[in-house]
């Protein structure tokens, strides 16, 4: 078989993997999203995942223990697939051995179109095993970066305290008085201003805390940003997609991504 014919292949079979995998379907296929199914019951973590979760954590305490930054290992991925239906997620395909995994090629979440210095960046959402011959990746096989989520409870705290995003600001304005969940938006809608929150709870009732990025106290119809709780249950993947930031919470994500990733390659270079 051809280069071609193999990358062609490997692509296709990735894109339906992704598609199927993290909720992104298009709104057209209403049969396939989906957003539009019951979550899931609780179940014990699938195998693969389990062992993928469990090299991860080893490879990052030992990279800890010797001093490495996050772009130690720095190898460039083989390629770059965008998802087919969000725009602002990014596929960085890592082939084996990778300092995740040595025999199985893995998939570097990101919300940035270029390549991180490592496939263990802080700006890498999290991984995924790249699909087999005979085998597709599911949600149970997605692994959370930890670091990641440190960045964008970061980013999202700042944006608040600058007042840059304006649902926020309307939602404080609206609440006038209490705490204030912060959500997420769903991902299967195309146009990011005429999203709902994702799984956003019915008028005075507290949503899923699988859905609720953090909280933070509105007083006299201002976030008080000081007051920002994250929510340690929040799902950074579920049924109903990957992450996905109001507008001015999103641009203020990118800028902090972008800042740890020249961070990150100037600290590469000066080695």
């Amino acid at each position: 078989m051809t280069n071609t014919c193999v990358t062609h292949s490997i692509r296709s079979a990735t894109q339906r993997s992704i598609r199927r995998t993290l909720a992104c379907s298009a709104p057209r296929l209403a049969t396939a999203r989906l957003s539009s199914l019951s979550r899931p019951p609780t179940r014990p973590p699938h195998p693969r995942q389990d062992a993928l979760h469990s090299l991860v954590v080893d490879t990052l305490r030992t990279t800890q223990r010797r001093g490495y930054s996050s772009s130690s290992n720095a190898s460039p991925p083989a390629s770059t697939l965008p998802d087919p239906d969000r725009p602002d997620l990014f596929y960085h395909l890592y082939n084996a051995p990778n300092a995740v995994s040595a025999h199985g090629p893995i998939f570097a979440l990101s919300f940035l179109p270029e390549a991180p210095p490592s496939i263990l960046s802080d700006a890498v959402i999290g991984w995924l095993p790249a699909s087999g011959a005979g085998e597709e990746a599911g949600l149970n096989d997605f692994v959370e970066n930890e670091k990641f989520r440190e960045l964008l409870h970061s980013a999202i705290q700042a944006a608040l305290r600058d007042g840059a995003d304006e649902v926020q600001r309307n939602g404080a304005i609206q609440l006038g008085e209490g705490w204030m969940h912060i959500h997420g938006m769903s991902p299967s809608c195309p146009h990011i201003a005429d999203c709902p929150s994702r799984n956003l709870p019915a008028l005075g009732r507290i949503g899923d805390p699988d859905d609720i990025i953090a909280s933070v106290r509105v007083e006299n119809a201002q976030i008080n940003a000081d007051t920002y709780q994250p929510m340690p249950s929040y799902r950074m993947c579920t049924s109903d997609g990957v992450l996905q930031l109001t507008e001015g919470l999103a641009a203020r994500l990118i800028e902090v991504l972008r800042e740890r990733i020249q961070e990150d390659s100037s600290s590469s270079s000066a080695r």
